[in-house]
């Protein structure tokens, strides 16, 4: 098994790693950092929790060497400010024994500390594509020495949020770079996209056929309703000394917010928190710093927390929702299990939901174990407006796999049907529609 100390790196680089306890790298590092210090592009595909930030920072630091001068060399485009932070700190314990300086710049908050941090001189630059360019373009940001532009969780960056403010910042910073892309999945159409402007790439995907982590155990409930939700998650985590540290991803701020009430009045205000997009940036700082630290054990959130976040010791990943960007599963779930240790992943699927667990079964080229709800778990009965709502699902998904389906929902009462809708109606004389009067 190879080790560091097998590259090209330097003794500041392996002095840090050792304070780390780091001595053997992941499969993606052993392939990515040769790769990397010989100057080449590199597209880079590998579950999460396997190491990517590392596999960048590493040769990109060695090749850096010291500080110089006192603009960016080096700019790594992340899409969240939480990712910002993680990368943040890992570059504060890469580079602890060499004089390189950095800045990580993102939305959210004011740029008073941020735009300081830049004049003090840096060489590497860790930002959100909408925050890069307002800096830049207020004058903040010298761009023309940037000679290295990694893209983590490139995937994400490369969506409709983000594409135009992509594109612009390739407009503004030199040509002649090296180009690095790092994500858990890499679909057709950003491979197709990443090809405008990669020379070349050494093209990494650690075990194509195994999408998420081997070290996590996946399992589902057949759930038929909400408040069955509700009633299993609280039966599932009641042993601490079991579901130690939690994460439970939901579909929308609003389901987030009421699922962590709920368990608020349950566990305790100290015990849970909630991250979405509507909270504040210090507020979400604040709660990731506490989950980190074991402060708190249960962490409700949307997808804002699903994407290289690297959380120590989570012990399992619930999907109270089952997600319908089957990639965001792989994400989901790499939350736990990471660095070599082992985690646990449930989802539950309510009857709309199995079409999209067939879909992500696809994705991961694995079968994931049905599991039996616990007989002491009540399990309610399915409101008119739930059930109505998922028919209606029903029907949609075999609408998409087959047009020509009309469902159970086609034939509508005209007094459902908007007005635009309805079949025009006869005129009848009065006399006719209710009689003559006598």
């Amino acid at each position: 098994m190879k080790t560091f100390r097998d590259f090209k790196l330097n003794r500041q680089l392996f002095d840090a790693l050792n304070d780390l306890g780091f001595e053997h790298p992941t499969p993606i590092q052993e392939k990515a950092i040769p790769a990397i210090l010989g100057g080449q592009d590199v597209m880079g595909v590998s579950q999460t929790g396997t190491g990517k930030t590392a596999a960048y920072l590493l040769p990109i630091i060695r090749i850096l060497n010291y500080a110089q001068g006192n603009e960016p060399r080096c700019l790594i485009l992340v899409p969240t400010r939480e990712l910002s932070i993680q990368i943040g700190n890992t570059l504060r314990d890469l580079t602890k024994y060499t004089d390189l300086r950095y800045a990580v710049i993102f939305g959210g908050q004011g740029t008073k500390d941020q735009i300081a941090a830049l004049e003090k001189g840096i060489d590497i630059l860790v930002a959100s594509p909408g925050r890069f360019l307002d800096l830049y373009l207020a004058g903040h940001i010298i761009s023309k020495k940037i000679k290295h532009l990694v893209l983590d969780e490139a995937e994400r960056l490369m969506d409709k949020s983000f594409m135009s403010q992509f594109h612009r910042i390739l407009e503004v910073i030199p040509s002649k770079r090296q180009n690095l892309l790092f994500s858990a999945t890499m679909s057709d159409l950003v491979r197709k996209i990443s090809g405008d402007f990669l020379d070349f790439p050494v093209e990494i995907d650690i075990a194509p056929d195994m999408k998420t982590a081997e070290s996590v155990s996946q399992g589902y409930y057949l759930v038929p309703n909400l408040k069955t939700k509700l009633n299993l998650l609280e039966h599932l985590i009641e042993d601490p000394e079991v579901y130690k540290k939690v994460i439970v991803f939901c579909k929308t701020k609003a389901i987030a917010s009421s699922i962590g009430k709920y368990l608020e009045r349950r566990h305790g205000e100290e015990n849970v928190r909630i991250i979405h997009g509507n909270k504040t940036q210090q507020t979400r700082i604040n709660t990731m710093l506490a989950f980190r630290g074991d402060d708190i054990r249960l962490l409700i959130t949307t997808d804002l927390a699903a994407r290289g976040l690297d959380i120590p010791d989570v012990s399992h990943v619930f999907n109270f929702d089952t997600p319908i960007v089957y990639e965001d599963y792989v994400h989901r779930i790499g939350r736990t299990g990471r660095a070599f240790k082992t985690g646990h992943s449930i989802t539950f699927v309510s009857p709309a939901d199995e079409y999209h667990l067939v879909k992500i079964k696809k994705l991961i080229r694995q079968d994931i174990p049905e599991l039996q709800i616990p007989d002491d778990v009540f399990v309610e009965k399915t409101e008119y407006e739930e059930r109505q709502a998922m028919l209606r699902e029903i029907d949609m998904q075999k609408r998409k796999d087959n047009p020509e389906f009309k469902g159970a929902f086609h034939e509508k009462k005209e007094s459902n049907l908007p007005p635009d809708q309805r079949t025009p109606k006869k005129k009848v004389a009065f006399g006719k529609k209710f009689g003559k009067r006598r």
